[in-house]
């Protein structure tokens, strides 16, 4: 099933994306007289939550209640998740990208974070920070936990994920750099959307999707997430351990090489005010941004 998250006269709605439209399940639910959950989270958190939307999307294609469904052209989107308890975010996970950026190919996860006031969504503006000048983009598949993880094994992991969406790991890098650690590059305002959909593990295979960024229409980065030196299982399995991962939390998985930092100096041409940001990744769709 692919869902989202969208916002309706200032409220958020969840959706249903299907071959009629998006389908507002508040709206069906109200129509059908069924209690139904409002959010991804309030879908997360109901025992019996994903049954109810499968069952009211199933009547409305079935009955073709077409005042129940919307264009996306009529969307206004919402991250695929509003609140999460953590981002985690893995660091130099594919071996081509460590290279670019001159670091040491990892024999463990290189884990960092970003703030939920980073989260933005599908077709968001992002600002940039004042005083920064060198904007960078990095594609990369997002993992949603579906349900609470604690010391689980590789062979289990996948079984605590939910979905599958896009993400785009906007940084500063002139803001990343300025010390040791990471966070005040990672971490300004909108610089981490996420969606415009997740698609449900029981539709994806995260070992094997193209993923791709592309800048003004020029493709930046081009891979495949079976190039990840720590799959999706290892990764969950591995933050699992230190920390106990809640419904809800992201885990942006890393990016493949083609950032700018990774060009010669010479060739580093920062991202700007009105570029177009593009992230693609197969079955989960496009997640598009432009700088502000």
């Amino acid at each position: 099933m692919k869902l989202l998250q969208f916002f309706k006269e200032n409220k958020l709605h969840l959706g249903v994306a299907t071959e009629l439209g998006i389908l507002d399940v508040s709206e069906a639910g109200k129509k059908y007289n069924v209690s139904v959950p409002g959010s991804l989270q309030e879908l997360l958190s109901a025992e019996d939550g994903m049954k109810t939307v499968e069952a009211v999307t199933s009547r409305a294609l079935e009955v073709k209640t077409t005042e129940l469904f919307l264009s996306k052209e009529e969307i206004h989107y919402a991250p695929v998740v509003t609140n999460p308890e953590k981002i985690v975010c893995v660091g130099l996970n594919y071996i081509d990208h460590a290279k670019e950026s001159k670091m040491d190919i990892p024999t463990s996860p290189v884990i960092f974070s970003k703030f939920n006031n980073a989260l933005s969504a599908h077709l968001d503006y992002i600002p940039i920070p004042e005083g920064a000048k060198q904007i960078d983009y990095e594609a990369e598949l997002v993992v949603v936990i579906g349900k609470e993880a604690k010391n689980v094994s590789k062979e289990e992991a996948l079984s605590y994920v939910f979905g599958y969406t896009i993400g785009n790991d906007v940084s500063a890098r002139d803001l990343q750099f300025r010390t040791g650690q990471w966070l005040l590059g990672k971490s300004p305002d909108g610089f981490a959307p996420v969606g415009p959909f997740v698609v449900t593990r029981d539709e994806m295979d995260p070992y094997n999707l193209n993923i791709e960024c592309r800048i003004n229409g020029e493709i930046r980065q081009k891979a495949n997430t079976r190039d990840m030196i720590f799959d999706c299982a290892t990764l969950v399995s591995y933050l699992s351990t230190y920390m106990t991962l809640k419904p809800g939390d992201l885990i942006f998985t890393g990016t493949p090489d083609g950032v700018i930092l990774g060009y010669a100096k010479d060739q580093q041409v920062w991202l700007k005010p009105g570029d177009e940001m593009v992230v693609s990744i197969e079955k989960l769709g496009e997640l598009k941004n432009v700088l502000k």
